[in-house]
C-alpha cells in the first residue's frame, strides 16, 4: 500500500479529498501529511447547506492528527470557499474537524480522554502540545456538551457551596443527586447564586423537582421556597450537615472541659479531638480501648459525645410519627443537659426541625454532593488552586458535568 493509499484510510477521507502528499522527517520525528480535492467540486455553505460552486482557497491550514507510531502526524489543506448569496464569502465544513479547531476530530477525542485523566500539565507532555492548547480544549467540550444537553426534568437535586479561593469566595453547586452529576455552578453563596438556576428551567421542570437536600443556610431556602412549588414539603435539609453541627457543639464542650483539666494538670483529654467526632463504628480498632476507658469517666464530652449518637437514630425510623416522638425525647435531653453548646446546636435543630424531618418522605441526602465535592477538591489539588473562577467552573463542568464532550 502506498503512503498515500494508507493516510487516505487512516484519516478516514472520502471523496472529493484524497491524500496528494506524504512527507516523513525522521530527524525530527514528524510526518505531515497534505489533503486535496479537484477543482470541479461543488462545495455546500455551513450555514444554509446550499451547494454552491468553488470561489477560492482559504491560505493552507494545519491540524495536529493522532501519531503515527512515535512520530507526530499533521495534516494540511487548503479550505475551499464559497460565495453565498446570503452569508457571503465563507469557508466550508471539513470532515476531519470542526472550524477554528487546530486539531483533527480523532486528536481531539483522544486529547478529551487525557485531559479526564490527569492535570492539564500532565496532558501535555502525554499529548505533546503546549498549555494553552490542552486548556483550549476543555472550554470548547464544555460549550460542545452543554449545548447537546437536553431539557430534563431533574427530579432530586442537592445544594451545596464550595470554597472556590481564599478569602470566603464560594461557589453554589446544585448536583443531580440520582445521576451524580453537577447541574449547575454560580458564584458565590447568595439566595442570587441559586435562583440563577432556578430561573433557567421551565414551568414543567420546576413542577417536577420532588426533593431538594441542602444544609441551612437560609438564602438557599429562600431561593428554594420562593421558585419551587410546595417547597416547603421538598426541602429536606442534609443529615451529614444537621449532624455536623452537633459535633462542632461536642467539641466546643470539649474544649472547654479540656482548659478546665489542664489548668489543674490533668491531661485526660489530651491527644482526644478526634476520638469524639468518629460515630461509634467508625472509632480506629486501634484507638477503641482507649475510648472506651474515657467513656467509663464522668466527662461532660463523654455525655455530649452520647447526645450526638443518639441523634443519629431520628433516620432510622419508617414512620414519621415515630420520628417526632423520638424527637421530641432527644430534644428534651440535650436542652436539659447543662451543656451549653449542645442546648445552642439543638435549638437549631429545632428551628429547622420540620425539613429535617420531611427526610421520612424523601429520603435523600447531599452525600452524592459531597461525593463531587471530593472529586472537585480533586481537581482544585491538580490544578494548584485556580486564579481564574471561569476557568475552575469549566474544570468542574468537564470533569462532573457527565456531558458528551466529544466532537461529532
Amino acid at each position: 500500500m502506498q503512503d498515500t493509499a494508507l493516510y487516505q484510510y487512516l484519516l478516514g477521507l472520502q471523496s472529493p479529498w484524497t491524500v496528494s502528499r506524504v512527507n516523513l522527517d525522521v530527524n525530527g520525528q514528524r510526518v505531515d501529511v497534505w489533503a486535496e480535492h479537484p477543482e470541479d467540486v461543488a462545495w455546500a455553505c455551513p450555514h444554509c447547506t446550499k451547494t454552491l460552486p468553488l470561489y477560492d482557497h482559504a491560505e493552507e491550514r494545519t491540524w495536529r492528527h493522532l501519531d503515527s507510531c512515535q512520530f507526530q502526524t499533521h495534516l494540511h489543506a487548503r479550505i475551499p470557499r464559497v460565495a453565498c448569496g446570503e452569508h457571503g464569502v465563507v469557508q466550508v465544513t471539513v470532515p476531519w474537524a470542526e472550524p477554528r479547531s487546530r486539531f483533527t476530530l480523532l486528536f481531539e477525542r483522544l486529547a478529551i480522554d487525557v485531559l479526564r485523566q490527569c492535570d492539564v500539565s500532565n496532558a501535555t507532555r502525554i499529548l505533546r502540545i503546549s498549555w494553552d492548547e490542552a486548556w483550549g480544549l476543555m472550554p470548547r467540550a464544555v460549550t460542545r456538551g452543554r449545548a447537546r444537553k437536553q431539557a430534563r426534568v431533574v427530579r432530586r437535586i442537592g445544594v451545596d457551596e464550595k470554597a472556590a479561593a481564599k478569602g470566603h469566595k464560594y461557589l453554589t453547586l446544585v448536583c443531580d443527586l440520582d445521576e451524580g452529576t453537577v447541574e449547575h455552578i454560580a458564584e458565590d453563596r447568595t439566595q442570587e447564586s441559586l435562583d440563577g438556576y432556578y430561573a433557567g428551567l421551565t414551568q414543567e421542570q420546576l413542577d417536577g423537582i420532588e426533593a431538594v437536600a441542602m444544609d441551612m443556610w437560609a438564602p438557599y431556602i429562600q431561593a428554594t421556597r420562593a421558585q419551587v412549588p410546595e417547597a416547603a414539603e421538598k426541602i429536606v435539609f442534609d443529615r451529614f450537615h444537621v449532624m455536623g453541627h452537633i459535633g462542632k457543639a461536642v467539641d466546643t464542650v470539649r474544649k472547654q472541659e479540656h482548659r478546665a483539666l489542664m489548668a489543674s494538670g490533668d491531661e485526660t483529654l489530651k491527644g482526644s479531638k478526634y476520638l469524639w467526632l468518629y460515630s461509634q463504628e467508625h472509632v480506629p480498632e486501634r484507638r477503641r480501648a482507649e475510648f472506651a476507658a474515657l467513656r467509663r469517666q464522668a466527662l461532660k464530652v463523654g455525655r455530649a459525645w452520647a447526645i450526638k449518637e443518639a441523634l443519629r437514630c431520628l433516620w432510622h425510623y419508617v414512620y414519621p410519627a415515630s420520628g417526632w416522638k423520638f424527637w421530641k425525647r432527644w430534644y428534651f435531653w440535650a436542652t436539659h443537659s447543662r451543656l451549653e453548646p449542645i442546648r445552642k446546636a439543638a435549638e437549631t435543630v429545632r428551628r429547622h426541625i420540620e425539613n429535617i424531618l420531611t427526610y421520612y418522605q424523601h429520603p435523600v441526602t447531599n452525600a452524592m454532593s459531597e461525593g463531587l465535592n471530593s472529586q472537585i477538591q480533586k481537581i482544585k489539588s491538580m490544578a494548584c488552586g485556580f486564579r481564574n473562577i471561569e476557568h475552575f467552573k469549566t474544570a468542574i463542568y468537564f470533569r462532573c458535568g457527565g456531558l458528551d464532550l466529544y466532537p461529532c
